[in-house]
């Protein structure tokens, strides 16, 4: 008998649909004609074991336990699911063959795995096991997947680095929430402090640009524009444009009145220049003229979904999670969600034209663009060496009768669909134009943008202030320049004075913080670190950035504003009481790089566990010195919910552990029992 063993019943369906029928329903599973069998799990049926499991001292939180490292890793069944464990440790054992079916992503890899080895799964039958990788619930699709089986061994490295972020999660988030819950009772704080390697970071974040925006300074800066003539011969009533603007570049000179951003701070100096340059000749220094195109955007990866679901429709992250689960699990409209990619394989091409069609049938805002779509275009999405164990999030061939989404579900897919559609679409063709003019010694620069072609645009609406529909910067735009050559006289009749005000920083929203999260390069300090960021997953996956900017809310670290998201008292003060290496993204930002280096082989678990060791006691240490003085009079009203943590194990009979630090202590009730991440 072959098990086929998917991440969650919806899946188990999915592959139970295309095995031969009639098909017998058992406990906890779907048995097959040909005595083929399809389990599946509840998500994690395993977790870590929480610390009191090592120690029983270890249920009251002392400061003198900390850091608390495990010797052997222990794994516990999780009370609610633990019939359907035993409902696999059953099947496992009538198995001739198995097949893990878990999510195609780390986690996915490693949560079945873990179940394959408690259950005592090893020699050659564990050798034999096949990976089933499915990122489509459609039949046709499956049976496609079912097709390309390959040795589960191969993904050990996967698995591998998925056990090393959750023990690392664990040991850094039991020992700090310990670490700083207790420091912040000191103050008379009562509440839970948890303090994590991804949801701390994301904390800094919001508090950082908080913070900056409380203190900013609003001052005045001011712009000059000159009013270019065209000398009359070439005024001759034709549609070009008979006079446009230049914006003044200040030089070097100027320096000591510009601000970081180049804003010109001296409003004498401004009406100097403008004085200057009235009824005088402005000489052409440099002309250009040059034909660009933009490609059409790739399909999404689930944060690049999110963001523009939050623009768009002011949807939250989770809200778009659940809604991309609904959509790929209940209607199968959709391929698999978490995905981190933006690309597609070459084999999706061929099925281009059939996807068009199913788009047009599920959707009635995209039935235009469907028909102007050329599905013999080949965008650069699709690439092979771009893929790996998942793809772009793409709608599938599923033909849903109309009327058969909710309101949210039809946003989403129509979001999904356009941006698969526009790989459909010629690129955006348009013409950049900028013109350099020296007036009395100083450079005025005027710059315009024509469309020549709208091609993938044509399917976005337009939105002001549009980036890619503006001239690029802070110089003068605009919508038309006259054809001129270099020994051409133009005239400057008079200039402008444009009074304006610097601008704080803008709170963060949804979109913004989840762009923030996925791009954290641009907040990495260490300027090595961030060059090695630029490609990587950034804060989080994929998978847990919505779940982590939730937590902080149910925290209460974080509110809403409208559609601002603000740190609240707690979240600054928490924020205040840590060490700036928790609350910045660099740390974790190296872990992701070291985690992807070990799915990659290039690194190890171990060379990645063992420094974590050595800074968890110095991290420790520096706690009993930081008093939360911000802290007192505060109180918490979020709940105190029992720790969750997710245990995992690979299916392998070497396995790694770091040391152990633990010490007795007397028996004592919890008082608080925390989720970290």
């Amino acid at each position: 008998m072959k098990l086929y063993i998917a991440e969650k019943p919806s899946l188990g369906r999915a592959i139970a649909e295309v095995l031969p029928k009639p098909h017998r329903r058992g406990n906890g599973c779907i048995h097959a004609a040909n005595g083929d069998t399809v389990s599946w799990c509840i998500g994690h049926l395993l977790e870590l074991a929480e610390p009191q499991a090592y120690d029983p001292a270890f249920k009251q939180w002392r400061q003198e336990h900390l850091p608390i490292i495990p010797q052997r890793w222990q794994l516990q069944a999780k009370q609610k699911t633990k019939s359907q464990l035993a409902v696999l440790k059953t099947l496992i054992g009538q198995a001739d063959a198995i097949v893990h079916a878990g999510d195609p992503d780390r986690e996915g890899q490693l949560l079945v795995d873990q179940v394959i080895s408690f259950l005592g799964v090893t020699g050659s039958k564990l050798d034999a096991v096949q990976r089933l990788l499915i990122s489509d619930l459609n039949p046709d699709a499956v049976k496609r997947a079912i097709e390309q089986l390959r040795p589960n061994r191969e993904f050990i490295p996967l698995s591998t680095s998925a056990l090393a972020r959750s023990r690392a999660d664990w040991l850094y988030g039991i020992n700090m929430t310990r670490a700083y819950t207790i420091q912040g009772r000191k103050m008379g704080f009562d509440g839970l402090l948890s303090v994590g390697r991804v949801q701390t970071p994301v904390l800094g974040l919001v508090t950082r640009r908080d913070l900056e925006i409380d203190s900013f300074i609003s001052k005045p800066f001011y712009d000059v524009l000159a009013h270019i003539q065209l000398p009359q011969t070439a005024n001759d009533g034709s549609a070009q444009a008979s006079q446009f603007t230049a914006k003044w570049k200040p030089s070097e000179a100027c320096e000591a009145f510009l601000d970081e951003q180049s804003h010109m701070l001296s409003k004498p100096l401004a009406e100097n220049v403008i004085a200057r340059i009235k009824d005088k000749p402005a000489q052409i220094k440099d002309l250009t003229k040059r034909p660009k195109s933009q490609a059409a955007p790739l399909p999404y990866s689930l944060s690049a979904l999110q963001i523009d679901a939050a623009k768009r429709f002011g949807l939250s992250a989770q809200q778009v999670l659940d809604c991309c689960q609904s959509l790929y699990e209940r209607h199968t409209l959709i391929t698999y969600p978490r995905s981190d990619s933006r690309h597609l394989p070459l084999e999706h091409f061929k099925q281009a034209k059939t996807v068009i069609k199913a788009i047009a049938s599920n959707s009635t805002a995209m039935e235009k663009a469907c028909n102007n779509a050329d599905s013999t275009l080949k965008s650069k999405a699709f690439n092979d060496s771009k893929v790996t164990a998942h793809h772009a999030i793409i709608p599938t061939l599923k033909q849903l009768p109309r009327n058969g989404l909710n309101n949210v579900e039809q946003q989403v897919y129509d979001l999904v669909a356009r941006q698969y559609l526009c790989q459909f679409f010629p690129k955006h063709e348009y013409v950049d134009s900028r013109i350099e003019l020296i007036i009395e010694g100083g450079l005025f620069i005027a710059k315009a943008r024509q469309l020549k072609k709208e091609g993938w645009k044509q399917l976005f609406p337009k939105v002001k202030d549009d980036k890619a529909d503006q001239a690029n910067g802070d110089e003068s735009s605009s919508a038309m320049l006259p054809a001129l050559d270099k020994n051409t006289v133009l005239h400057c009749s008079h200039g402008e004075l444009l009074s304006k005000q610097t601008m704080a920083p803008a709170h963060f929203n949804d979109a913004t913080l989840l762009a923030a999260m996925s791009g954290i390069s641009r907040f990495v300090e260490d300027k090595q670190v961030r060059k090695v960021l630029k490609d990587t997953d950034g804060l989080g996956t994929e998978a847990t950035r919505a779940g982590i900017i939730e937590l902080l809310f149910k925290r209460q670290f974080l509110q809403r504003k409208g559609k601002q998201i603000h740190s609240t008292a707690t979240g600054r003060a928490l924020f205040h009481s840590l060490p700036e290496s928790s609350t910045r993204p660099d740390m974790t930002a190296k872990w992701e790089a070291q985690l992807n280096a070990i799915s990659s082989k290039q690194s190890s678990y171990q060379d990645f566990m063992l420094p974590l060791a050595s800074s968890l006691e110095q991290l420790i240490a520096q706690s009993k010195s930081n008093l939360a003085m911000d802290l007192k009079g505060l109180r918490s009203t979020a709940g105190k919910p029992k720790r969750r943590s997710t245990a995992n194990k690979l299916p392998t009979k070497a396995r790694p552990n770091i040391r152990a630090k633990t010490k007795a202590k007397p028996k004592a009730k919890p008082k608080t029992k925390s989720k970290t991440d």
